[in-house]
């Protein structure tokens, strides 16, 4: 199938003249399923929809964010698979020298806060075009938050990019149901029914919405409020945590001045089969042509002749924020895709004769609690 278009040469060589959607990234262009940007782009291509990528695109003015023309339905975003704040500096405040997800390893092809800075390069593109951001950054940082490199808590990040939507925790189902909607012509401040996805809206909005969208929901103190009292930091924080069970979870919302962080309850998990279609798209599994002069992405080495045969956590560890993100429930793959990737693997050119791994995040999880109901698609 050969990668996404990254300019506008590769646009035209397909026979495009518009793109669907517009994809930035934070990282370097790898099409492999171990990064998020390849599983979306993959699968909105899978879905009839033309999706062009610009990684790691300089953000000191807008023309890299331009090279491609204004998309015709939107752009999403995401700062790549660390948060780049956790990129570009060690827990003792100090830069790193490196960036394992940039060409040759080399570090400042990103800035700090990325997500927060290419969306206003967008909004200084586009204007008002429909924008969704997604990813680490974005999704643990929906609500106020304690931030340690400002040490002080900081506002919704939708408050500060000035997105439309966050699609948080794992994407595949919300990006679909919000592509779709987009492409019927749905404008996107109306679209607030999805799971798995956060806004922001007028107070007088949220009852409206969810008697319409049948959601209960739950308020946790104000982004003021937590700015003030440690206490109701963690009171807002333990209810956040509470309510990102899937099946039972409720909405919730958070004053920020005169506007409301509205969160929908978290995505249902993908059931097997669902997962096994992620894992069948046309993915190249490695880096982007253009950056062999460089030497290479450094992190393909680790997940190159890797396979991931499931999602989740059930452990609920204080210190671990993947419950949080990729949520409770265990989303595994059937023995047969497995075996199907492992076999595309050893038809590569540089395959060494042995597979790295073959896991999750949660080695030790390998099924869902339930697991019939689950493989049947009744959660």
């Amino acid at each position: 199938m050969g990668f996404l278009p990254t300019n506008k040469e590769e646009m035209n060589a397909l026979g495009w003249t518009e793109l669907d959607f517009l994809y930035i990234s934070g990282d370097a262009y790898v099409d492999h399923p171990s990064f998020g940007h390849a599983i979306i782009s993959r699968l909105l291509e899978s879905h009839g929809y033309r999706v062009g990528i610009i990684a790691q695109p300089d953000w000191r003015s807008t023309k890299d964010f331009m090279k491609m023309g204004k998309p015709k339905l939107g752009v999403m975003l995401s700062s790549g698979v660390i948060d780049s704040m956790v990129n570009h500096y060690t827990a003792g405040k100090k830069t790193r020298k490196d960036d394992l997800y940039s060409p040759g390893g080399k570090s400042g092809y990103r800035p700090d806060r990325a997500v927060i800075v290419y969306c206003n390069r967008i909004r200084e593109a586009f204007k008002d075009i429909p924008l969704i951001i997604g990813g680490i950054e974005a999704s643990l940082r929906r609500f106020a938050h304690y931030d340690y490199w400002d040490d002080r808590v900081r506002r919704s990040i939708l408050a500060d990019s000035k997105a439309d939507i966050v699609s948080f925790g794992m994407g595949e189902r919300s990006i679909i149901e919000i592509a779709d909607l987009l492409n019927k012509g749905v404008p996107v401040k109306k679209i607030n029914h999805i799971r798995g996805t956060a806004f922001m809206c007028d107070r007088n909005r949220v009852d409206e919405l969810y008697k319409t969208n049948k959601f209960e929901y739950t308020e946790i103190p104000s982004f003021e409020t937590v700015t003030e009292s440690k206490m109701a930091y963690a009171k807002a924080f333990k209810v956040q945590y509470e309510e990102q069970e899937s099946v039972t979870g409720k909405a919730i919302i958070q004053g920020h001045g005169e506007k409301y962080v509205v969160q929908n309850p978290p995505a249902l998990p993908l059931n097997v089969s669902e997962m096994d279609r992620v894992y069948a798209l046309s993915y190249e599994r490695t880096y982007h042509p253009s950056y062999e002069k460089y030497g290479g992405i450094p992190a393909i080495s680790e997940v190159k002749f890797s396979v991931t045969s499931q999602r989740g956590c059930f452990g609920g560890c204080s210190f671990c924020a993947l419950h949080f993100h990729q949520g409770r429930v265990i989303q595994k793959r059937s023995e047969a895709s497995i075996i199907n990737e492992a076999k595309k693997i050893t038809w590569m050119e540089d395959f060494k004769g042995y597979i790295n791994d073959v896991g999750g995040p949660t080695a030790n999880f390998r099924n869902p609690a339930c697991s019939k109901q689950f493989e049947k698609g009744l959660l």
